[in-house]
């Protein structure tokens, strides 16, 4: 049996939990497909598994927990570089 590396909470989710970290260049497997690393991804950290467009609504447990500010494609990093909270301030370094 093959090592689990990512972990979709919901069928709906737009993104993963990489269950270890993951290399750029790394192909994981998720259900039926297949993606390619093109970041970093830290253990217990969120990979996107489809296109996300920006203003859409990144989806974690089948709920949304934010929205793209950015494109981001399968395989990125999604943190708060390319994602803003919907119900929580998001600062930046140097803001406020």
């Amino acid at each position: 049996m093959s090592e689990r590396v990512l972990i979709r909470l919901a069928a709906e989710d737009n993104i993963a939990v990489a269950a270890r970290t993951i290399e750029p260049g790394e192909v994981v497997s998720l259900e039926e497909a297949s993606i390619t690393a093109v970041d970093r991804i830290p253990t217990g950290h969120k990979v996107a598994v489809a296109h996300i467009e920006p203003g859409q609504k990144v989806i974690k447990y089948g709920a949304p927990i934010g929205s793209a500010t950015r494109p981001i494609e399968p395989g990125q990093y999604v943190h708060t570089h390319n994602v803003k909270s919907d119900y929580l301030p998001t600062y930046e370094r140097g803001e406020g």
